[in-house]
């Protein structure tokens, strides 16, 4: 197996393995290569560092990194924008609605039912109680984090 840095003509970087050198030139002049992205078929190789292995395992150095590839980085800023997405979700829920808890259903279809005062409520469910809930046409929506207490 080897691996490849691809390109497209549109700039988007990715990687790919192929069972061969052969594999990936029969693949391509097939018109079988799309980019990752876009998937435009304009698919080239991209400059890459070889890996190269060596028989000393017990003291050789701890390989340098390899410098990341735009994929790396693209990949990466979008795993810090939403991450940083997901934080200020949180922020927001928690500071405009209550944490009730294993008190979610109850709350919730008290307040549907208008048995209790509507206010912003977040909670926690069991997914058949959450279905139940939904069934019953009280408006929810399961969120992207656990609360604080969970997170440990």
């Amino acid at each position: 197996m080897i691996r490849y840095a691809l390109k497209c003509d549109r700039g988007h970087a990715f990687e790919s393995w192929f069972k061969s050198a052969e594999a990936f030139d029969v693949l391509r002049a097939a018109g079988h290569l799309n980019c990752a992205e876009c998937n435009s078929p304009d698919v080239h190789k991209a400059i890459m560092a070889p890996r190269v292995a060596t028989a000393r395992t017990d003291t050789a150095p701890a390989p340098a990194a390899s410098p990341a590839t735009e994929a790396d980085i693209a990949r990466d800023a979008k795993a810090a924008a939403f991450k940083a997405a997901l934080t200020q979700m949180r922020k927001h829920v928690e500071k405009n609605a209550t944490y009730v808890g294993g008190n979610f259903v109850r709350e919730a279809r008290a307040m549907h039912l208008g048995d209790a005062p509507e206010r912003a409520i977040y909670g926690e469910a069991k997914p058949a109680e959450a279905r139940a809930l939904i069934e019953d046409g009280v408006p929810l929506m399961p969120l992207p984090f656990l609360p604080k207490s969970k997170v440990n």
